[in-house]
């Protein structure tokens, strides 16, 4: 008898021990934070304007974050690395006005091959990013400010004056933006897999984790027969082919693209990133909470549209979110060296 209760016990226990790791784990996760602000935005937004929930007002709240989740998801695999593209604001832009161009000239032009070329012309963009940061090894943050204004110029100089408007490409084209599946906008859901694809690469396969090896430490990275120059090619060529796909989308949800599109995106792609728990320094974050970040910084602005706040504070609060977002990163970063050195001192 005595044997059958110290075997029952153990199974008693358990359970209260793997509901505490489980809380605990969900309260150590980096996404959190932007989980509970979000919610409660909507559910504050929603009682002060029922509104802002309607089904039109939901599936605005997910157009509106599309294209900056897909950008987030290729800028978080810069930051990680310890690098960020200020560009991708103009390779959207020059994509975009691709897109228009192409359909012009090529109305019949299959939509999917629409979106290869679009993608292909964003990759070669992120390419030259990515060489001249690897090559001449200067920060991308001076590369790509001044590849900001190079393709903003070529931009410039293509469109003119001239802009294509959503009476210039095909019906079907336009109708990914406004035909759903389940409630989700088609473009929207293409964002889903984009981020879900990015974020099993991450964590799932060797050259994902070498990422974060090479934000955490280069030299450590290099010492451990990682190619660095290889992989940080690689992520700006992957960001430069997500730009692209987000250009060819632009062009679908919006009504018109010209020689401004996507001008000033870059920054609120950084702060997505940034919000959504990637950290500025490298070496952690999820694709995951960047797309998070995407959803709360847009929602944001919707919301605040909703209850008629002036604009200027909608930019004052996007701008008190990130200062708070790196405050609070460095704090648990020095916490965790800390962390470390204690208890490398009790070893030794």
């Amino acid at each position: 008898m005595s044997s059958a209760l110290d075997h029952k016990k153990p199974a008693t226990t358990a359970a209260p021990g793997g509901a505490r790791g489980a809380a605990a784990s969900l309260l150590r996760l980096r996404e959190l934070p932007v989980i509970i602000a979000l919610a409660l935005l909507v559910l504050v937004t929603y009682l002060v304007n029922p509104l802002f929930l309607t089904p039109q007002g939901v599936k605005d709240l997910l157009l509106n974050a599309t294209i900056v989740m897909i950008l987030a998801a290729g800028q978080t695999l810069l930051i990680i690395t310890r690098n960020i593209d200020l560009s991708v604001g103009s390779m959207l832009g020059l994509v975009a006005f691709g897109t228009g161009s192409i359909f012009s000239a090529m109305p019949d032009l299959p939509i999917f091959a629409v979106f290869v070329i679009g993608m292909a012309f964003g990759a070669l963009l992120g390419a030259v990013n990515g060489f001249l940061v690897t090559a001449a090894k200067v920060p991308a943050l001076v590369i790509t400010l001044g590849t900001l204004y190079v393709f903003r110029g070529l931009n410039n100089a293509w469109a003119g004056g001239k802009q294509y408007f959503a009476g210039d490409r095909p019906d079907a084209f336009g109708a990914l933006s406004v035909d759903t599946v389940l409630g989700f906008p088609i473009i929207t859901l293409v964002a889903i897999l984009v981020v879900a694809a990015v974020a099993v690469y991450m964590a799932g396969t060797r050259p994902g984790r070498d990422l974060y090896a090479i934000g955490s430490d280069p030299d450590a990275a290099t010492a451990f027969g990682i190619k660095v120059s290889k992989r940080v090619f690689l992520a700006f060529l992957a960001n430069g082919a997500l730009a692209g796909l987000a250009g060819v989308l632009y062009a679908s949800r919006f009504n018109s693209v010209g020689a401004t599109t996507g001008t000033g995106m870059e920054l609120t792609v950084v702060a997505a990133a940034v919000v959504g728990g990637v950290a500025i320094f490298g070496g952690s974050g999820t694709v995951t909470g960047a797309a998070l970040g995407a959803l709360l910084l847009t929602t944001i602005t919707s919301s605040l549209t909703a209850l008629r706040v002036d604009k200027f504070w909608q930019q004052a609060i996007v701008g008190v979110l990130i200062l708070t977002a790196i405050i609070i990163d460095r704090v648990a970063s020095l916490r965790t060296a800390k962390k470390l050195r204690i208890s490398e001192a009790r070893n030794v």
